[in-house]
């Protein structure tokens, strides 16, 4: 997966914003305030990371080699993976859809997990 098409298809979500990280040379992708993507490279590859229940990230980490504990984010909620691994498109689309939805809970029940 190419990083203009995991930001085409993040910025489509209703009420995505997108800012830059200096900190962290990364590409926030935030809805209502709130984080559900972060877009950079990890050892000169591209990746990104996306938030998760912990049985579910652990899950994620488990089946697929390409996808590890974020560096910079609370790490039984968030995981990061390549976009040119092990991974299907469809299934970062999907994972994709499924951050936004736990970033959305979070907000929802008034707490933030990053």
């Amino acid at each position: 997966m190419k990083i203009s098409d995991l930001l085409s298809y993040c910025m489509s979500k209703p009420g995505a914003e997108q800012s830059e990280h200096r900190d962290w040379q990364a590409t926030q992708i935030k809805t209502h305030g709130v984080l559900f993507a972060l877009v950079h490279d990890v050892s000169g590859r591209p990746a990104v990371s996306l938030k998760a229940t912990p049985a579910g990230a652990d899950a994620l980490r488990e089946q697929h080699h390409d996808v590890f504990p974020s560096a910079h984010l609370n790490k039984s909620h968030w995981s990061t993976l390549y976009l040119e691994g092990s991974l299907k498109d469809s299934q970062i689309y999907s994972l994709v859809d499924a951050s936004l939805q736990q970033a959305l809970n979070t907000r929802a029940a008034g707490m933030n997990h990053d």
